[in-house]
């Protein structure tokens, strides 16, 4: 895409701005850190153009707080106070959906996973956000919590203007399949080859 101009224009009967305009599925998966901090960089821009922003982590800790959760959450604060950006809301699924398994048994994970989507498809069939930030969702389909054609076919079909990005590893074919743009994040070098733990401000 030289320049930001497409190599090629299909013959599908949309103008111009109908097709630069369609509502995108986003998937971010591969082995390197990046993903979520990439999905939340356009969140960012998302807020800034006014959109509703819907941020849903599933395996994350509902103890830990993330820089960005602290950052969107005074975003939203921001917007409530003075109509600038977008309105914000931010889920985390709790200790429940963490990989960490500190609470209850694997079907109890898989069902409070499954419980998350439900209330995601509802959300996605009233056309509550115009961006959702499904982080590290792909877990729960890896480990076939959520069913992947329930939800490859709900995305597909959502209504309205909705933009949708998915984060994690192993993102299942059918899911890359439907999926409008897929970025795969590869390691070429980390500090914890040399035996540097995660830092504040940079993976938290």
């Amino acid at each position: 895409m030289p320049q930001g101009q497409p190599s090629t224009v299909p013959n599908d009967g949309l103008t111009t701005r109908q097709r630069r305009n369609r509502p995108l599925l986003v998937v971010h998966t591969g082995d390197m850190k990046g993903k979520s901090t990439a999905a939340f960089g356009l969140a960012l821009r998302g807020w800034n153009q006014g959109w509703s922003i819907g941020v849903f982590q599933f395996v994350k800790s509902a103890k830990w707080r993330v820089g960005e959760e602290s950052a969107f959450r005074a975003l939203g604060r921001l917007h409530d106070e003075t109509g600038e950006g977008g309105p914000v809301e931010w889920h985390k699924m709790g200790e429940g959906w963490s990989w960490a398994r500190k609470q209850g048994s694997e079907e109890d994970h898989a069902a409070a996973a499954l419980e998350g989507w439900r209330e995601i498809a509802r959300r996605i069939g009233e056309q509550r956000h115009g961006l959702y930030v499904l982080d590290e969702f792909t877990y729960p389909l890896h480990w076939g919590w959520v069913d992947v054609a329930e939800v490859v076919e709900t995305l597909r079909d959502r209504p309205g203007h909705q933009h949708v990005v998915i984060t994690g590893r192993h993102a299942p074919q059918a899911l890359i399949d439907a999926a409008d743009l897929v970025m795969e994040a590869t390691k070429v070098k980390h500090p914890m080859d040399a035996g540097q733990k995660g830092q504040r401000g940079i993976e938290w």
